[in-house]
């Protein structure tokens, strides 16, 4: 990818992100916004009026070039996967290593697959001081599965999340902490994962 592609790239995730208030969650919006015909893929015609709807000015060449580098598969449209791969922030690898040591927590069969099961062993205690358990309204099991959902790819839970969604869901909770150190520390809070050694600081 030339570096004006990436410029491109750039631009559009910067504006997408300001607009829908960071993150994943921010860029699964934008996708449902762009894809006018709910075809679950964005064509070109439709990357234009949200490229214009986002208020960036782009000559048809460079459109048709940030069009090309989205579209990897080359099959006249993007699909969710290319546009959450193309615009998702970047993350440093630290950040990346404290997210992957809390899903190797989570992951109980080691499946790389967090389900009911797994978060049943090591979140249960969360989920029974959750108001709507407490109150009655939820079972321990709709807790769960109300965490998984929350994390899983917008607008298909199906009761599983992989590592995959998992990196991107805390990749967008990423994009919104500027400091590493507390991006750790609260990772390592919500999980209850070991403080890291002064000396791997």
């Amino acid at each position: 990818m030339d570096d004006t592609t990436v410029i491109l790239i750039e631009a559009l995730r910067e504006q997408v992100l300001r607009k829908d208030y960071g993150g994943m969650r921010g860029l699964a919006l934008a996708f449902k916004s762009l894809d006018i015909d709910f075809s679950k893929r964005i064509v070109f015609e439709e990357l234009k009026i949200g490229i214009e709807s986002y208020g960036i000015r782009m000559s048809h060449g460079y459109l048709q070039r940030l069009f090309k580098a989205l579209d990897k598969d080359n099959s006249g449209g993007i699909d969710f996967l290319e546009f959450m791969k193309a615009l998702e922030p970047p993350m440093k690898t630290s950040r990346k290593a404290v997210i992957n040591e809390a899903f190797d927590k989570l992951d109980i069969s080691k499946d790389d697959v967090l389900n009911v099961d797994d978060l049943r062993v090591v979140y249960a205690a969360n989920a029974r001081n959750h108001p709507k358990y407490l109150s009655g309204e939820w079972t321990e099991d709709e807790v769960l599965r109300s965490f998984l959902d929350s994390i899983d790819t917008p607008g298909s839970p199906d009761g599983k999340v992989t590592r995959d969604e998992f990196m991107n869901y805390y990749a967008g909770v990423s994009a919104t902490i500027d400091d590493d150190c507390y991006f750790d520390l609260m990772m390592r809070s919500c999980y209850g994962l070991p403080q890291r050694s002064s000396q791997s600081k």
